[in-house]
């Protein structure tokens, strides 16, 4: 059985996603941009499986090769990194959106292609977006235009890579990920705009995330996990 792969592992959803795995036994890789973080994090992870932290950042994907090169066989393989860019036409600052472009659209596929040879015939990989692709608001063009392009690169990334399995993952607010930390106030304005009238959780998120990893007759799918906030 290959490794667990998840870049952007030492914070949030992807730590979390990271745990899941561990305690199931399975060898995990996370990845951040500081080794030291990275292995600190690793060494953390509690469970019946083994995790290791490598250094990576998508920012700089002629480096990617380099920094993956002891990765041996990979059975899933989740892209969970992203950059926060609140960023208004008023004032852009195309040096934040450029970093934020590389880092989701160039950075993601440099992985992906790092790791195809490596990549088992029972493989999977899951990519993460978010739901101001479909629910723009003022700052997020930037982050609007590279969660519309993630929608993109599923549906030719699970062209080109079949059998493996791609697919994205959507969320929307996520209550208790570090950064909606003391914004109790906003979170009950979103809960109350969605159907179920509560915001979703880390927790949710990684098991719709397992959902889209494990389950082999799924591929090619956009899945949104916002608690019907976007209806």
């Amino acid at each position: 059985m290959g490794e667990v792969v998840i870049v952007g592992g030492t914070g949030g959803i992807g730590l979390e996603l990271a745990r899941h795995f561990v305690r199931r036994g399975r060898a995990v890789v996370v990845t951040g941009r500081r080794a030291d973080r990275a292995a600190r994090v690793a060494a953390g992870l509690d469970g019946p499986g083994t995790a290791r932290g490598i250094a990576l950042d998508l920012t700089e994907p002629g480096a990617t090769a380099a920094a993956l090169a002891d990765v041996g066989e990979v059975d899933r393989l989740a892209l969970v990194a992203v950059d926060r860019d609140q960023n208004t036409l008023a004032d852009y600052d195309h040096g934040r959106a450029t970093g934020l472009t590389i880092l989701k659209l160039v950075g993601y596929t440099e992985v992906v292609h790092t790791l195809a040879p490596r990549l088992s015939r029972d493989a999977s990989i899951l990519l993460f977006g978010g739901i101001a692709r479909e629910r723009p608001y003022p700052g997020s063009t930037t982050v609007s235009i590279v969660n519309g392009g993630i929608t993109g690169m599923v549906a030719t990334l699970a062209a080109e890579m079949a059998p493996v399995r791609v697919n994205a993952i959507h969320p929307g607010v996520v209550a208790d990920t570090p950064s909606w930390t003391g914004r109790a106030a906003l979170l009950e304005v979103v809960a109350e705009r969605t159907l179920t009238g509560r915001v979703p959780t880390m927790a949710e998120v990684v098991d719709a995330s397992v959902f889209l990893l494990e389950n082999r007759a799924v591929n090619a799918v956009d899945l949104t996990v916002d608690g019907g906030w976007r209806a």
